[in-house]
């Protein structure tokens, strides 16, 4: 660009600071300025818009009729040079602050031009829990201030804690850097109190900033909104931005407080709406077409920071549809099972037994708390990493049963004191830390690891700093990290269950049900950044719970996938549905936040699912078998043409008519946790691809070891014979009876069994591709026999043991060829809740919200 250009599109950058760039061009008009020089400035100026709206990351989908004004950050502004500052001087890499530098332009771009006439902008922006979410929405609010947006309104949770948490930290990041250009409604103590004449907060001569920090609370909501009624004449020219953090709890579809936010918003007649979370399954069930909060302009979908914590870190998750599950990451070894007879010790089976409650320190509790004081030991002697120690117990959400724990866990570390020269428990605690290091190499993480000798020279004091607190809504000893490096064994429930960050967080306690996907991924606050000791958090859980994350984790990445690809298309929030998979016990969201859900079509075209999880009793093994026997006899006798070479292990069946599958599929039994293989939805689907002209015939293969003349075949028919094949199950810390997990059944050549000449080594696309070109409407079942002595090769005996099945385990594949274009055949699924009231669920928001939307709520 020629330096005459580049001085005028100066002046066009200065004018947008007052103007839309519509306004700026007619100005530049006015001043003079030839055709053709402003036709060069707004294409360069659409230049550097564009570099923008292309982004790799952040994924976006934004209305299409939205306008892009926002083209980063300039030398001259205030706001976003000082926290980035600040970041430089807490460490982060020149890679982070640039990261962040981009999704928060990223996210600003979306918003309207503060000089527009009117507005009303709705958006939501997806992270990740404990990620960095609020880190974005204050640099947001920063590069929102240097271009001239005048209010800023933070919804921050339901608790006082998080409202406080958050008021420091925008106090310290956009004040205390600017303090002249702000004027603050709330402080760290206060939340909202209305002031004499709001009008002068708004009027010409004022150009301060506002800042107000308030709570999702009805009384407060309230309050806040008639005294911005008051000003309600002034407000033309206040352009502000509404961040709702926590967007998924208390703002959908709640009688007190969404109607509040919405009367908030309409009273601004420039106000752009942006929710944040972790969890919006609420968000994206919200009724498009009603005037409410349902993202209509924007949805972000940030990516997962490097280095952070997530769910599949720590609990790993099931393969998606097209993965192999070989190829999906099991976790870290950090989960610690407590077994279900601890349950009644450490939290009251009743409401009624909460009164007078004393916890026992089962042998679990015991050995968590014994490894926080041994991690914090072994932080001090790295000297790197977090300064703050954490150990979280969740056990309830009552108060009298967190304050129950205060003794008993006094007396532990009182003992642990008296007792650290005694040479039986310097044994004990060696060994613990030689097997919790032995699961978790330092060296995975870029760490080295600790001698236990180095690690007992810092325990004393490490456990004499150890303070207990009990913080809830009634506790005064708090948890308060900014005088000075804190070690603490935190016990409390609601308060920890959003966005509260625990600093240092190394151990978890955390035995609390819940009901609902949103609660529980929210009840995670061990998810976020463990710099220096990333290699040594542990969380102690129940096998349900440690299930639960699990296909949380499958939620989440399919979730995100989801939002990825339609992003990907160019979509908008009006024209895609981000679908949610649904459990048989957890719902996914409250009830009511789902009353404008419809279920969703997840068709099985061009899917490959397999059998993972199996029963080792005799009896359901059995009627497996029989299933599988009867379905080749049938075969055998139906099929159109037959492939038999036992010299390969492999018979395969071709041109089965598609009733023989189904009468299969009605009489085999798949484990209740294979969600993706359920017989009923199956079945459903191949009678509805059979209506129209596909599915009819099916290829049937049984896949083995060659036979051979010892004792490992197994007949499936008089002459349809193979050796049986080798699964060991993945170690099981839970010791589940009756339960097996084989991870992966098939192999990626065995769903190109049936096809004629292709090569080896196809990868998954490519198979699909054969399929389509050579069998288009036929399906494939593969069915395998398994010994039940399974034993693990040398190679897997750390992650695998025996099968130790009572009877030989038939495994089952399917794969289903891609339907046409034209075909629109689905499996309707439905959200789905089981009889929860034999279970004993503390659920955080709901029960939160009945006092918060309360008219007394203060």
């Amino acid at each position: 660009m020629s330096s005459d250009i580049d001085q005028m599109y100066g002046v066009f950058r200065n004018l947008l600071d007052t103007s839309t760039p519509a306004e700026a061009v007619k100005q530049l008009e006015i001043l003079g300025v030839e055709d053709e020089r402003i036709q060069r400035i707004r294409e360069f100026h659409e230049q550097q818009l564009l570099s923008i709206k292309e982004m790799e990351e952040p994924r976006v989908a934004v209305n299409g009729n939205r306008e892009t004004w926002y083209t980063g950050p300039r030398e001259t502004d205030r706001a976003w040079p000082a926290i980035q500052r600040e970041s430089e001087r807490s460490g982060w890499t020149p890679d982070a602050i640039k990261d962040l530098d981009a999704a928060s332009t990223r996210v600003v771009s979306l918003l309207n031009h503060p000089k527009e006439p009117a507005f009303s902008t709705r958006g939501l922006v997806v992270g990740y829990v404990q990620s960095g979410k609020t880190t974005n929405f204050t640099s947001v609010m920063a590069k929102a201030a240097d271009r001239g947006y005048k209010l800023f309104i933070v919804l921050a949770g339901i608790h006082n804690g998080l409202r406080r948490q958050t008021q420091a930290r925008l106090a310290r990041q956009l004040v205390e850097s600017n303090p002249t250009a702000w004027s603050q409604l709330t402080g760290l103590e206060r939340d909202f109190v209305p002031t004499e004449n709001a009008a002068s907060f708004f009027g010409g001569s004022n150009s301060t900033h506002v800042l107000c920090v308030v709570k999702k609370n009805a009384t407060v909501l309230r309050k806040f909104a008639r005294w911005l009624e008051s000003a309600s004449e002034y407000l033309q020219q206040a352009p502000a931005l509404v961040i709702d953090d926590e967007a998924d709890q208390a703002s959908v579809a709640t009688t007190s407080i969404n109607p509040l936010i919405r009367r908030i918003l309409d009273t601004l007649p420039k106000a752009a709406y942006v929710g944040y979370t972790a969890t919006p399954f609420a968000n994206v069930l919200i009724d498009p077409a009603a005037q409410d909060l349902y993202p209509s302009d924007f949805i972000v979908n940030l990516p997962q920071p490097k280095d952070h914590f997530g769910t599949e870190v720590l609990f790993g998750r099931y393969a998606l549809d097209g993965e192999d599950p070989e190829d999906v990451d099991d976790g870290h070894d950090m989960i610690r099972t407590v077994p279900a007879e601890d349950i009644p010790l450490v939290t009251p089976t009743s409401k009624a037994d909460a009164d007078g409650f004393t916890p026992q320190i089962t042998d679990t509790l015991e050995e968590a708390v014994q490894y926080f004081w041994l991690t914090t030991a072994a932080r001090r002697a790295r000297g790197t990493g977090n300064k703050h120690a954490t150990m979280l117990i969740h056990t309830s959400m009552r108060i009298q049963v967190h304050n129950s724990f205060r003794g008993p866990l006094r007396k532990l570390r009182a003992h642990a004191l008296d007792h650290l020269d005694d040479p039986d428990t310097l044994l004990r605690l060696r060994a613990l830390w030689d097997r919790e290091t032995a699961c978790v190499p330092a060296e995975d993480f870029g760490e080295t690891k600790v001698p236990f000798d180095d690690v007992l020279s810092e325990l004393g004091g490490a456990i004499r700093d150890c303070r207990i607190i009990m913080d809830n809504s009634d506790s005064e000893d708090t948890l308060d990290y900014d005088n000075g490096p804190v070690v603490a064994i935190a016990v409390g429930g609601n308060k920890f269950s959003r966005g509260l960050t625990l600093e240092g967080l190394a151990v978890t306690y955390f035995v609390r049900a819940a009901s609902a996907y949103d609660t529980l991924l929210q009840m995670g606050r061990w998810f976020g950044f463990r710099h220096g000791y990333a290699d040594l958090p542990r969380v102690w859980m129940t096998a349900d719970l440690h299930s639960a994350f699990r296909h949380l984790a499958t939620v989440e990445a399919d979730m995100r996938r989801d939002i990825d690809v339609y992003l990907h298309e160019n979509e908008t929030p009006q024209t895609f549905a981000v679908r949610l998979r649904t459990h048989p016990v957890l719902r996914v969201t409250a009830a009511a936040k789902m009353q404008s859900a419809i279920s969703a079509s997840a068709a099985y075209g061009g899917r490959r699912i397999q059998t993972r999880y199996f029963h080792t009793r005799a009896d359901w093994l059995r009627d497996n078998q029989t299933a599988a026997r009867e379905l080749v006899d049938r075969a055998a006798a139906e099929a159109i043409s037959r492939d038999s070479r036992p010299a390969d292990g492999r018979h395969i069946l071709h041109g089965v008519p598609h009733v023989a599958l189904l009468d299969f599929l009605d009489r085999y039994r798949f484990h209740e946790n294979s969600q993706e293989c359920d017989a009923e939805l199956i079945s459903a689907y191949i009678r509805r691809r059979v209506q129209q002209g596909s599915l009819q015939r099916w290829n049937v293969a049984i896949i083995g070891n060659p036979t051979g003349a010892d004792a490992r075949n197994f007949a499936f028919a008089p002459d349809i014979s193979v050796g049986r094949i080798t699964r060991a199950r993945l170690k099981d810390p839970s010791e589940a009876p009756d339960f097996a997990d084989i991870k992966t059944l098939m192999s990626r050549p065995d769903a190109a069994v049936d096809l004629t000449d292709v090569p080896r080594g196809l990868t998954e696309k490519e198979i699909k591709q054969e399929r389509r070109a050579q069998l288009p409407d036929t399906g494939l079942l593969v069915l395998y026999p398994i010994d039940k002595d399974s034993r693990p090769s040398e190679r897997r005996a750390d992650t695998r043991e025996p099968l130790g099945a009572a009877d030989h385990v038939i495994g089952v594949g399917l794969v289903f060829p891609e339907p046409g274009q034209d075909s629109a055949v689905g499996w309707d699924g439905s959200y789905i809740s089981a009889d929860l009231s034999g279970l004993r669920l503390e659920d955080t928001d709901d029960e939160d919200l009945r006092t918060l939307e309360g008219e007394d709520a203060a």
